[in-house]
């Protein structure tokens, strides 16, 4: 039984060895963006952790949150939100520099986007991160998400403001807030 499981480990990091390499070699758009996705589900099952810390996968979904092509961008998020769940990878994530490029994502036009970048924030929160996260702009972000159409976008702002946040944190930035148009500088997603 030991056997099998250590061949199907080492079928697995082969197989995830042969997408990262598919990525980096091929020139084709539409390869990456179906790589990207693989690699994002992927990121999901706390089974591969290993193997993708191992093939530097969180710092390639990192390198993809600068992209201009929105698919990267997106897939990039999404397997980013999927690798912050496990607390080695989100250690990697933070030591990377990834709160800000995660934050930069809440500007970002399409809503899935913005909604793995807040869930990746609340997963990355940890006692020497926290400051970093429930700084002054990004609860105001919030707090405007929070007041979006989006019924997904508002309850997960309200509940990054909940969970994140100490009540006069909020309160200090509804504070900050008052006098200023709502939504100035960060427009709100689009439902794509």
């Amino acid at each position: 039984m030991w056997k099998k499981d250590s061949s199907e480990g080492s079928d697995r990091f082969e197989y995830l060895q042969t997408l990262v390499t598919e990525f980096q070699d091929t020139d084709s758009v539409e390869a990456k963006e179906q790589v990207l996705a693989n690699l994002a589900n992927f990121a999901y099952d706390p089974n591969n952790m290993e193997n993708l810390r191992e093939l530097q996968v969180p710092d390639l979904f990192l390198d993809m949150l600068t992209e201009d092509n929105a698919n990267f961008v997106e897939f990039g998020m999404g397997g980013l939100c999927n690798l912050s769940m496990d607390p080695e990878s989100r250690d990697v994530i933070l030591q990377s520099n990834g709160i800000s490029l995660v934050t930069n994502c809440l500007s970002n036009q399409r809503e899935e986007t913005v909604l793995s970048a807040i869930t990746t924030l609340m997963n990355l929160t940890t006692p020497s991160s926290r400051a970093e996260i429930t700084d002054p702009a990004i609860l105001q972000c919030m707090l405007r998400f929070s007041l979006s159409e989006s019924p997904r976008l508002r309850s997960l702002a309200a509940v990054f403001l909940q969970d994140c946040c100490s009540q006069e944190q909020v309160a200090r930035a509804e504070q900050q807030m008052q006098g200023q148009q709502t939504a100035v500088g960060i427009p709100l997603p689009k439902d794509d």
